[in-house]
């Protein structure tokens, strides 16, 4: 792993948490490891990388303090309806740079911000997506492939017609 790719994953991880993912310990650890093994410089890193399992509930901290040394830190918008677009934005980007499975990110989509926003027609093309490809077993003339394209293209279409009060 480069350190852009561990700043990346840091910067991903972040992002989860602000929006409310559960994101394990474990998993800070982890990215702690990989961005100290990337050659990524930061006065608490090793402190994190290093933390063993029984010092795990001391990881949410040390990432915060990781962030905020790397210049990672996020926040999500206060108004919650412009926290659940940023949100669909910013799934919408990961499906489309490859770090999120279409077929997952439609279902983050419809489930996490489309439902809160009870639906809007801009994210209906990715929610029939999602139902799509929840309901593949029922409807065996498109391929899972076809599917996960037309959610692939969905949340590049979303990006591309954001409208600027909907920015992240």
């Amino acid at each position: 792993m480069t350190g852009e790719e561990a700043m990346a994953q840091l910067g991903r991880l972040a992002r989860s948490r602000a929006f409310g993912c559960h994101v394990g310990s474990d998993q800070l650890i982890r990215a702690g490891l990989d961005a100290l093994l990337a050659d990524v410089d930061s006065p608490s890193l090793p402190l994190l990388a290093g933390l063993a399992r029984k010092d795990e509930p001391e990881a949410p901290e040390l990432f915060g303090q990781v962030l905020d040394e790397l210049g990672l830190s996020f926040e999500p918008p206060a108004d919650p309806t412009a926290a659940k677009w940023a949100h669909a934005h910013w799934l919408a980007e990961q499906i489309s740079d490859g770090s999120l499975d279409p077929a997952t990110g439609a279902e983050l989509i419809w489930t996490e911000v489309a439902e809160a926003l009870d639906y809007p027609d801009t994210l209906q093309p990715i929610v029939d997506c999602a139902i799509s490809l929840a309901d593949r077993d029922d409807d065996r003339t498109v391929s899972f492939e076809a599917l996960r394209f037309d959610a692939l293209q969905a949340a590049r279409d979303l990006l591309s017609n954001r409208h600027p009060t909907m920015d992240s």
